[in-house]
Order: structure tokens, then sequence, then C-alpha cells
């Protein structure tokens, strides 16, 4: 494609009786059974806390991006990985408006480029915890970012009941809370124009809904949150405050 300046910019950087006793022992029974499965939610909600966060920004109007999109659809199901795929805006002129892009999105990716050294936001774009960057189709650049996250971890996040809980722990300085909501099916998207045109992509892990819910100051606290859309997925990040460092983040 007629690729953003900032994208050609980083691809040449990088080239009770007896019924009793038998009702006692089954409520015993189902007591216990209820008390595992409140362990098994419990520890299925931790089980993706403090996973990598790696944001693909891409475009279906952009001719760059279905291997990306093929990257992160591999990289989804990697239980210490979470995979956010975030639809943009500034290709839609080319003559296909992504069916998945919205501003907030655009916004949240230039959000992110001074501080990782661009002039402006470019397509294919991953971003690992808010902090490092490569382009979106080079797999092994990514999964080298994924390998050298850092070592100190956020906050204990869980997810359960409709309420998200931040543990308690150090913070510089306040970091916002952001709730993701995402679809994590393969969604086959046929693009009728522009660059793709005629081509089928597929897609994983949209995101359809990044809303901004509050703040974490280091003291423990907890946020409702709203029911999600059917067949949507819940995700919180706390991040440090204008696109800064993602410091925690859990998916249910």
């Amino acid at each position: 494609m007629s690729a953003h300046p900032e994208y050609t910019r980083r691809v040449e950087m990088r080239n009770g009786g007896r019924w009793g006793s038998k009702r006692g022992v089954l409520l015993q029974g189902l007591a216990a059974a209820l008390v595992m499965a409140g362990f098994a939610q419990t520890a299925a909600a931790a089980s993706r806390s403090g996973v990598t966060v790696v944001e693909l920004f891409t475009s279906q109007g952009c001719s760059s991006c279905p291997p990306a999109n093929a990257n992160a659809a591999a990289l989804a199901d990697r239980p210490d990985v979470l995979v956010l795929s975030f639809g943009v805006t500034y290709w839609d002129y080319l003559g296909w408006k992504d069916s998945f892009a919205a501003p907030e999105f655009t916004a949240r990716q230039r959000t992110y480029e001074p501080a990782l050294g661009h002039d402006g936001p470019f397509t294919p774009q991953i971003v690992v915890d808010g902090a490092r960057d490569t382009v979106g189709n080079d797999r092994s650049a990514i999964e080298a970012l994924i390998a050298h996250g850092p070592a100190a971890k956020g906050p204990a996040i869980t997810l359960e009941d409709g309420r998200v809980t931040i543990g308690a722990g150090k913070a510089a300085e306040p970091a916002d809370v952001w709730l993701v909501r995402y679809d994590p099916r393969v969604i086959d998207v046929a693009v009728r124009r522009g660059e793709n045109g005629g081509r089928t992509l597929p897609h994983r892990n949209v995101v359809h809904e990044l809303v901004e819910i509050g703040a974490w100051t280091g003291a423990e606290s907890g946020i409702a949150l709203p029911k999600p859309a059917p067949g949507l997925r819940t995700a919180v990040l706390v991040q440090g405050r204008g696109g800064g460092p993602i410091v925690a983040a859990a998916t249910d």
C-alpha cells in the first residue's frame, strides 16, 4: 500500500435419622463442591492475571496488516499473553472503512507514539505492555519483546462477580484503570474495496469497548463493572498515565 511515512521509517529502522444422615452427607458434599467451585473460579480469574499485554493496531484498509492479524491470532491462545486488536481509523480514506475501528482506538495509539520515539502512528504496530513496540508482521521481534518483558509485577487483579479487585502495591504515582471488552472469536470480514478489496480477513480478540473506569494509587481497591455485551470478554489494565507502561492486567 502507499505506506504511512512512519511505517516506512520503522521498517527501515528495524531492517438430621437415616434420611437426615444421608441429607447431611449430601449437604456436606454440596457445600464442599460449592467451595471447590469457588476456588476454581478464583483460580481461573487469577490464572489470567499478570499477563503480558500485546496490543495490535491494525486496519482492514492496510495491505500490510493481514500478516500482523495472523501473528496476533497465533499468540491469542497463550495463557501468559493477552492480545488486544484495535482497529484504527486513519486508513479509512483509502476506500474501505474498517468495520471495527473507533476514534478512541486511534487516539490510544497516538498517545503511545512520543514515548516510543515515533512522530506519528503506523500500521501494523504491536505495542507490548505499553512500553515497547515493533512492526506487527515481524513475529520474531514480537516474541522477543514478550520474552524480555519487565521482571517487576504490578498488583494482583481479580475479575469476579461483576467486579474487579486490584490489590495493594507500590505506586510511584496514580495509574489509570482501563476496562476493555473484546471478542475472543475469529471473525472473518469480507473487504469489498480498497487495498484489501476482494479478500476475506480473519480477526481475533477484536476490541469493542475501551473505557477508563478509575485510578489505582497503591491501596487495594474494587470497582463494579457493567455487564458485558453477549459474547464479549472482559480485561482490566492498570497503566501509567498518559499512555505509560502497563503495570498489571487481567482477563476473565
